[in-house]
């Protein structure tokens, strides 16, 4: 059974999240919109976009911002009462290329185990600083994961399998802000979970929206790579081996 779904993560995108949703829509399917504390104006629109949609917008609200994962882990386990079996998770600010959507969802039906992780192409509209950034981030992963099968760890567009992300979430308490997109890709690669890399045409709108916080993210992305890392080695050996076997298997193919 294949019933995906889209995760937005909203938090002040007044002004960019309707084109999102409208871009999601014609899909077909549901879009169940996170609201993570929003101020007046966007819950608003949020409320507005619920009312419109009945159908097919399911709008959950934090009283409380709870950070980027918080809001996409509450929406995790909104699809799940929905009864869906995977989450198409979608950045609010409209940087996201929407009309891969199809191609994402197409790869996700051919691999339903499979975990379809966006790989950015930017434009040049993306901040130099942050794209050189994202490159230690890569070699963190890479290291981490004793192999190359991530290629961005950060890209918000992504397809996930609910059921491994549902067990790895009671397992484990995840990253609930920036570090989140990052620690979910590492550890469910650490359970097995397939990793499918998908090209996506990725911009940064003049006029978006970033909450990144570059003092208090990076901290928290630095201590995650730590983290990973000294969770990393004892499972070094089964990493390892399964690196040869996939290999090994690709030879003979």
């Amino acid at each position: 059974m294949f019933e995906p779904c889209f995760i937005v993560p909203v938090y002040n995108h007044e002004h960019a999240i309707a084109a999102v949703v409208d871009g999601l829509l014609p899909h077909g399917l549901r879009c169940v919109l996170v609201d993570d504390g929003s101020a007046p104006a966007c819950a608003a629109e949020l409320q507005r976009l619920a009312r419109l949609h009945p159908a097919q917008v399911v709008l959950v609200t934090h009283a409380v911002n709870q950070g980027k994962g918080g809001a996409v882990m509450t929406g995790f386990a909104k699809a799940a009462e929905l009864g869906c079996t995977h989450a198409l998770q979608v950045d609010a600010d409209g940087q996201h290329n929407l009309d891969d959507v199809q191609a994402f969802l197409a790869r996700s039906r051919a691999q339903p185990q499979a975990l379809i992780v966006g790989c950015p192409v930017y434009d040049e509209s993306v901040p130099k600083g942050r794209l050189y950034g994202r490159y230690a981030t890569h070699v963190w992963v890479w290291i981490n994961t004793l192999s190359l099968q991530i290629k961005d760890s950060m890209c918000g567009f992504r397809v996930y399998p609910l059921a491994p992300v549902l067990v790895l979430m009671r397992r484990r308490a995840l990253g609930r802000r920036m570090n989140f997109d990052i620690e979910i890709l590492v550890r469910l690669y650490w359970d097995g979970v397939a990793m499918v890399n998908l090209p996506t045409k990725v911009g940064y709108p003049a006029d978006g929206v970033s909450h990144f916080r570059v003092w208090m993210d990076n901290v928290l992305i630095s201590r995650l790579h730590a983290t990973l890392f000294f969770g990393m080695l004892p499972r070094a050996p089964r990493l390892l081996a399964r690196n040869c076997a996939r290999i090994g298997k690709g030879q003979r193919g």
